[in-house]
């Protein structure tokens, strides 16, 4: 498809995404594992974080009840990037934010902040805090999909029988 024929959506939505949170290792890999699943090689996703962290199990757990595997992820801080060219950077939390708007002094970047809890900070039984981590989920897929211009694939029609 040519920029001609990108719809308005298509022609504004960016080209690179930095997801960005405290450790990189629930909030932000989140986002970009989905952001990846949705829109595959039309955007180059990338997450990082203030600081780097461990991967959080909770989030491969509840990441993989919708089919998208995140259990290689390794999480990074935003000193560790390889590439640091970004049309968007979306920041998940304050601390990830402060780093964002840093970016915005030095490159040309739009820097975002989508304040989203964090559910590391649940209690209760497992089904509590999975339910946390679920609904963290469900927000930064709704939200990714309208920011970015998601629609679903268009139906192929069935061929013609002869």
């Amino acid at each position: 498809m040519t920029d001609v024929d990108a719809s308005p959506i298509e022609a504004s939505r960016p080209s690179t995404v930095l997801f960005a949170c405290s450790f990189n290792a629930v909030r932000s890999p989140m986002a970009a594992a989905i952001a990846r699943h949705l829109f595959g090689k039309q955007i180059f996703i990338e997450s990082a974080g203030a600081r780097r962290g461990e991967l959080d199990p909770f989030a491969v757990a509840v990441m993989a009840e919708i089919g998208i595997d995140m259990s290689r992820h390794k999480p990074q801080a935003f000193d560790d990037l390889e590439d640091t060219n970004f049309d968007l950077i979306v920041s998940l939390a304050p601390e990830a934010h402060h780093l964002a708007l840093e970016y915005t002094r030095y490159n040309s970047v739009v820097a975002e902040y989508w304040p989203t809890p964090d559910p590391t900070l649940a209690g209760g039984s497992r089904e509590r805090i999975l339910d946390e981590y679920r609904a963290v989920r469900d927000q930064l897929m709704a939200r990714i999909k309208k920011r970015l211009g998601w629609s679903p694939p268009a139906a192929t029609a069935p061929a013609p029988s002869a």
